[in-house]
């Protein structure tokens, strides 16, 4: 399948505010490997820009600014795709050894993942996509320390459940077919 979308609209990069910046750099850079490309003062704002793609000059930029008591996090959650489930495992025990906390492994039928927060209380997503799709929300534990196939099996029954499963391929093809009707009026 092509990576191509049918809009000129595409997704680049993500900012958040922080109260520590050296801790919440550091978190990014250990935990989940992301490269520091740059840094710098924005008058009194300082900014560090982080990203894991050599196209992109970043994908997550930290800012200053912070205040020290939110009452809520506006941000529901920053997502990151993995290839497999042994990735999303190693994942799984960096971001815990380097101070991630409130760790969920889950499956949504149509994705194996674990959530977690970041050392500001920043939810996270690491997930892995499955070859079906079943409708969403969804979200039922799993045991991240099970052989992959046991959480594939898993994944799979549980998207069985409901009247809409099929491939992954075939839903795609069908919001592409959608995509393209929302496209037509511009």
């Amino acid at each position: 399948m092509s990576k191509k979308t049918p809009s000129d609209l595409q997704f680049s990069h993500f900012g958040l505010y922080v109260r520590d910046l050296p801790r919440m750099a550091a978190f990014y850079k250990q935990a989940l490997r992301f490269t520091q490309t740059d840094a710098g003062d924005l008058g009194t704002v300082q900014l560090v820009f982080l990203s894991r793609d050599p196209a992109e000059h970043h994908q997550l930029v930290l800012a200053t600014g912070r205040p020290e008591a939110l009452p809520f996090n506006v941000v529901n959650q920053i997502s990151f795709r993995v290839p497999d489930i042994a990735t999303l495992r190693r994942f799984h025990d960096r971001l815990l050894a380097h101070g991630a906390s409130d760790m969920h492994p889950v499956t949504h039928g149509n994705a194996v993942s674990i959530y977690c927060r970041d050392p500001e209380g920043n939810r996270l997503e690491l997930f892995m996509d499955t070859p079906w799709y079943c409708e969403q929300p969804l979200r039922e534990p799993i045991d991240i320390a099970q052989p992959d196939e046991a959480i594939l099996a898993q994944a799979e029954a549980i998207a069985k459940r409901f009247p809409k499963f099929m491939s992954r391929a075939e839903w795609q093809a069908e919001v592409a077919r959608r995509m393209q009707e929302d496209q037509r009026g511009d």
